[in-house]
């Protein structure tokens, strides 16, 4: 809400993305430049934005601007503006292209590396109307997304609490323990977790359902889960284990081209956690659409196996 006094008629687009621009350019000039301003407008449309806010939003040197700290929070709240309004107008482009229904999926990195290319690929060609714009989160960020109204679909790895939600069954996959050519554990027979926790670790980001999974099963083994680096996809975590800094564990599908690729050597876990169900989940006042769409891809499906 905007405060008493505020000139709601100075906050138009151009002068947003203006301000924006000497941000990111710490130059009036090159912002003006990059506005289609000349210099004499481009400065009185700051100066107008400072006194309709009563903040000044930029320090002026001799090199330059630099955001003070209303500076900052503006171009903060207002790149944000910018970006609903691109996604406005993308929309509307869709809409006279005969795309009517936008719909936000929001997944986890396991359904996305494993699971559904194939599927929204064969979602799109059958409902061309339908755009399906997806994010990657891990679990725990797709199910608050979900809750919170951000994403209209979620697809992720059982373990997130999800009352409230409807869920479904989605489809099934298996962890394995990813190592180093001829690391000490290498083998063929499934190992246990609690075997290989002498070793440094890398994993995923804070609410992976594959790093919840590895701690919960250190502590109830009363050890300590040597969690070395985290990063934030299965391509960063083989190039670690690859270059000898920790093992990791993997979907299968999605680690077996990686241990190829970067000739590596994988063991099968022999915890039953390894096996692991991924669900899909809407809210209960989904529309038709999300409903058709989640339905869609809880179908069985040959071309979503993972391999």
């Amino acid at each position: 809400m905007a405060a008493p006094g505020y000139n709601l008629a100075r906050f138009d687009f151009v002068s947003i993305r203006l301000a924006v621009a000497c941000a990111q350019t710490g130059s009036l000039t090159s912002a003006a430049r990059d506005c289609n301003l000349v210099l004499p407008a481009a400065s009185r449309r700051i100066r107008e934005l400072e006194n309709a806010l009563g903040d000044t939003l930029f320090e002026r040197h001799s090199r330059g601007l630099v955001p003070t700290e209303a500076g900052r929070a503006f171009v903060r709240h207002g790149l944000a503006l910018l970006q609903e309004m691109d996604n406005l107008v993308a929309e509307l482009a869709d809409i006279r292209q005969g795309i009517v229904r936008h719909i936000q999926l929001c997944a986890s990195t396991a359904s996305i590396n494993q699971f559904l290319p194939p599927l929204l690929a064969e979602y799109a060609e059958a409902h061309p109307d339908v755009r399906v714009e997806v994010e990657e989160q891990v679990s725990e960020v797709v199910v608050t997304s979900l809750r919170e109204g951000r994403a209209d679909i979620g697809a992720f790895v059982e373990g997130p609490h999800t009352e409230g939600l409807e869920i479904r069954d989605f489809r099934k996959d298996q962890l394995v323990l990813i190592l180093p050519a001829r690391h000490r554990l290498a083998g063929r027979t499934p190992i246990p977790f609690v075997d290989t926790l002498d070793e440094q670790w890398i994993s995923l980001n804070a609410g992976a359902a594959m790093l919840q999974k590895q701690q919960q099963a250190a502590l109830a083994a009363g050890r300590n889960f040597k969690l070395r680096m985290q990063v934030r996809s299965f391509d960063a975590v083989g190039h670690m284990v690859a270059s000898g800094l920790g093992i990791a564990a993997l979907p299968k599908a999605a680690g077996l081209p990686i241990v190829k690729a970067m000739k590596l050597t994988w063991r099968p876990l022999a915890d039953p956690w390894s096996h692991r169900q991924l669900k899909i989940g809407i809210r209960p006042d989904s529309d038709p659409a999300i409903v058709g769409l989640r339905d869609f891809l809880c179908r069985p499906s040959q071309k979503a196996k993972a391999a």
